[in-house]
């Protein structure tokens, strides 16, 4: 692992100095990702700024309709959180969900939206939900976060502080796990919100997506037969060792009529 400069801020503001100070700096939220890619010398970032020390990053609020929870909230925290699982189950299961106990004790929500793995499960909670995410400097629609494999429309200078989650009249999340790191080779969420009826599908392709064919038909008649004859085309998925291309285009029906039919 290269050297780094190590920092510790207290505040958001400090967080957002340190990190226009330029040079290659990088926010650890769990470290997950970024700690094993610095192992690997994937990654070598000048400096390391760390943001547990940010008590205002972390926590779950249930405010109006909906739930915000803190950018530097754990995964572990979301899936035993009373709040989460009284008013979006399906969030709830998903957090609970996410890699073993390891991960989830340390894992972070704002984390792992920043980077935005193709096959993590929080992009599909976040667009399946119509979700927004409040960062320093502006809050941003879930359909515009997401802009492709491990990129984000987060801007230099920018961190996620919140995700504001609106409370479903329903929904679901299942995926199709890897057995070992039990990332989803396909996940799908399926939700009716107040805004309408939303389809995410997380693993299959290069970044999270929604499908427009299954939520026209989930908002003419809420059944899992509504999306049994609607496939996605195969080309552009994801196809390697543990998955054809072909057979993430078969899960991702198979996926979405068991969410529709979990959907509570």
């Amino acid at each position: 692992m290269h050297a780094f400069n190590y920092q510790h801020p207290k505040s958001v503001a400090d967080a957002a100095a340190a990190l226009s100070k330029g040079g290659d700096a990088k926010l650890l939220a769990g470290g997950q990702s970024l700690v094993a890619a610095m192992k690997l010398r994937l990654a070598a970032p000048t400096d390391l700024i760390d943001l547990s020390g940010i008590k205002e990053l972390a926590g779950i609020k249930v405010e109006g309709a909906g739930i915000t929870i803190g950018a530097m909230t754990r995964h572990a925290e979301v899936a035993r959180s009373e709040e989460v699982r009284a008013k979006i189950p399906a969030l709830a299961g998903l957090a609970g969900g996410i890699g073993d106990r390891m991960v989830r004790n340390m894992g972070t929500l704002g984390g792992s939206l920043a980077h935005n793995d193709p096959v993590a499960d929080y992009p599909a909670a976040v667009l399946g939900l119509n979700a927004t995410v409040n960062t320093n400097k502006r809050k941003i629609a879930a359909d515009d976060f997401f802009k492709g494999m491990f990129e984000t429309a987060l801007q230099t200078g920018e961190i996620i502080v919140s995700v504001s989650f609106p409370v479903p009249k329903r929904a679901a999340y299942i995926k199709f796990r890897n057995p070992a790191s039990r990332y989803a080779i396909v996940g799908v969420l399926a939700a009716e919100t107040g805004s309408g009826v939303r389809v995410a599908v997380t693993g299959a392709a290069s970044s999270v997506f929604r499908v427009a064919a299954m939520e026209k038909a989930l908002a003419a008649k809420w059944s899992p037969d509504a999306v049994a004859g609607i496939s996605v085309p195969s080309a552009g998925l994801n196809s390697d060792m543990h998955a054809s291309a072909e057979y993430r285009a078969h899960l991702v029906t198979v996926m979405a009529r068991r969410a529709v039919e979990a959907a509570k």
